[in-house]
């Protein structure tokens, strides 16, 4: 399911889940998207200085993410109210999911769990037909950016673009 270093690769079907997500606790999960892309981003905590640029900026790049259709869902062993309080302060309103009870499970799953028990930064990429198309691992201290995900998107086929006219 993983390559060596741990990460789900792509080509492989990607684990189905649901997790609480921000701001009312609503399960939430990828097979909820059928026939659209998804983005999963792990990330250790919420109220670092990383995870904080990091989400912040996929907020900003989410008109561009929505132009493909795609979904972007943030991951991290954080609690609802955790992520509540986070993303109301950031300003992020895509979900943030809460892979916490059981701690981690969602992550390792997907090979993204770090052994200091929180996700690690990792972005995933899922077709529409619920298969990985991208994945990603990230140093912890390193913020991903957005540039992996908008061309994992794009190498989805450009006929998924969604007109902005």
């Amino acid at each position: 399911m993983s390559d060596p270093n741990g990460l789900i690769t792509p080509g492989q079907v990607a684990p189905a889940f649901t997790l609480p997500a921000s701001p009312d606790g609503r399960e939430v999960g990828p097979g909820q998207f059928p026939g659209r892309p998804v983005v999963l981003a792990f990330y250790p905590a919420d109220w670092t200085p990383v995870c904080g640029d990091q989400m912040a900026l996929y907020q900003a790049a989410l008109p561009e993410l929505e132009r493909y259709d795609a979904v972007l869902l943030g991951i991290s062993v954080d609690s609802v109210d955790s992520h509540r309080a986070f993303a109301e302060s950031r300003g992020i309103r895509f979900p943030l999911l809460a892979d916490f009870e059981p701690k981690g499970e969602v992550s390792r799953r997907y090979g993204a769990y770090a052994p200091r028990g929180q996700s690690d930064r990792a972005l995933v990429v899922i077709d529409p037909d619920g298969r990985v198309a991208w994945s990603h691992l990230s140093p912890p201290e390193v913020n991903p950016g957005v540039d992996g995900i908008l061309d994992a998107l794009e190498q989805l086929g450009t006929d998924r673009r969604v007109s902005t006219r």
